[in-house]
């Protein structure tokens, strides 16, 4: 945490400040520990206060032990500005990409004595320390257990539902503290939906059923998808799962630090395009994963950030046909000099049920 609070307080001298408002929960919770649904950081170069109601004070006390634990009432605005008053802050941050125009209304009708500018925080969460490491690698873990289980209950009849609360069942067994995100499993022509919610269609004889799912482990998350299929794959089936798995190897093995996403995106995506299915394949090669489902660095044409040791990404091409439907492998991997470590142990081969 002294770590993590010493690079925040780089970042403000760079962008010449000397306070930082924090209220998105996971960056809160990064730089403090703090668990709880509603509190506010006030970070100066020399003090961190944290905000909260009643219902968080001896929770506070308990998960942030650096910071000064300070009581709001109804109006948490007033205690923020008299507090900010106290320190003698001019210049303070804001978290841009997450406080809203009315919340940015309120700072400003309440903060007077001084100037409000707008940060962006998230990227210093983006490289990993091992304590954060060993938390996904937990929640990698547990999807990677619950998959396991989900292969032995899906039997010709079973719904998509009831394939996604097996999935979820089984995480929170294993101590999952809930989904990662909304469950997709997707079976037959419905494969075609990238993001295919889970819904209450049967699994039929000859489905690819595609599983998308992800656990949360003290607060970091897991992601990871796989594609099996219900009986013997047809040529075709196979044909296009294969093209899927070239690209996922490849797009893994260029995973390296110093490359930029859109680089890594293309080495899997010319895969997919030199098979003939590249306007099949529409969404990013994979994402950054931790404290939020989705952050950066992105895999993806638009991918300028340089990928760095530590980070950890999904890499996860697919392709979807309509009417016919679709295949997707993800793994999470981690990020270091010489290419990347798998996090994901679930096999790749090609799962043919019953």
């Amino acid at each position: 945490m002294v770590r993590r609070l010493a690079r925040l307080r780089e970042l403000m001298t760079a962008n010449n400040l000397d306070g930082m408002i924090v209220t998105k929960p996971e960056n809160r919770r990064y730089f403090s520990g703090f668990t709880g649904s509603a509190g506010i950081l006030i970070i100066g170069l020399q003090s961190q206060k944290l905000l909260t109601d009643f219902r968080y004070i001896e929770q506070a006390k308990q998960q942030s032990p650096l910071y000064e634990i300070v009581r709001h009432g109804s109006i948490p605005y007033e205690i923020l500005a008299e507090t900010i008053k106290k320190l003698g802050l001019t210049r303070i941050g804001f978290e841009s990409d997450f406080v809203t125009w009315e919340a940015h209304q309120k700072l400003s009708d309440y903060i007077l004595d001084a100037k409000l500018a707008p940060v962006k925080l998230d990227e210093l969460r983006m490289v990993k320390d091992p304590s954060e490491l060993n938390l996904l690698k937990k929640a990698v873990e547990i999807a990677d257990n619950a998959f396991q289980a989900v292969l032995k209950v899906i039997t010709p009849g079973i719904t998509e539902q009831e394939i996604a609360l097996e999935l979820e069942y089984q995480m929170r067994k294993l101590g999952s503290e809930k989904p990662a995100f909304d469950t997709i499993v997707a079976s037959g022509i419905r494969g075609a939906l990238p993001h295919g919610r889970a819904s209450g269609k049967p699994i039929a004889a000859g489905d690819f059923i595609t599983m998308d799912f992800g656990a949360v482990y003290q607060g970091y998350h897991s992601d990871m998808t796989r594609t099996v299929v219900a009986g013997k794959a047809t040529t075709k089936q196979r044909e296009i799962y294969n093209i899927v798995l070239t690209a996922q190897l490849a797009g893994i093995n260029a995973v390296r630090a110093g490359k930029t996403g859109k680089e890594i995106d293309q080495v899997a995506r010319q895969v997919i395009a030199d098979a003939g299915y590249a306007e099949y394949f529409g969404h990013g090669l994979g994402h950054g994963v931790g404290l939020f489902i989705h952050e950066d660095p992105r895999l993806s044409p638009t991918g300028e950030i340089k990928l760095a040791e530590g980070m950890v990404v999904s890499v996860e091409p697919g392709i979807y046909l309509p009417d016919w439907g679709g295949i997707r492998i993800e793994d999470l991997v981690v990020v270091s000099a010489a290419g990347c470590t798998i996090l994901t142990a679930s096999s790749k081969e090609l799962i043919e049920l019953y």
